[in-house]
């Protein structure tokens, strides 16, 4: 019974609205996404709200004393995790653009975000 609950995957999204520094939130959900990597765990990573400051290229976190986040999400793809969607209200809100961001992402609206929390098992918010 127990190998049989083990072999049923659920799907976790990861919604991360804060910004990369200023609180552990952000190294928090990277945490479980990595964790869940290492799992095989189906994964999807969604960044609204100031949340969309963590995936963004230019980052100067030196200035606050403190070690870049974005490079830290650079290791995503050696987990196999490359699911990646930002809140497009979000981009806009904070005038960011796709090009500006350290992974590819594909911009949602908030449709979507609702469709995604629907469709996945498990759904952690930092």
């Amino acid at each position: 019974v127990w190998r049989e609950q083990m072999s049923t995957e659920k799907s976790c999204l990861i919604i991360n609205r804060t910004a990369p520094y200023g609180s552990s939130h952000a190294r928090d959900a990277l945490d479980v996404a990595l964790t869940s990597g290492v799992f095989e765990m189906p994964l999807t990573l969604l960044f609204s709200g100031d949340g969309v400051w963590q995936l963004r290229k230019e980052q100067q976190p030196d200035t606050i004393e403190q070690k870049s986040f974005a490079a830290n999400l650079c290791v995503l793809p050696m987990y196999d995790i490359d699911r990646i969607l930002v809140c497009s209200d979000a981009m806009a809100q904070r005038g960011l653009s796709l090009d500006e961001l350290v992974l590819p992402a594909e911009s949602v609206d908030a449709e979507r975000i609702r469709t995604e929390i629907q469709q996945h098992d498990l759904v952690l918010t930092f």
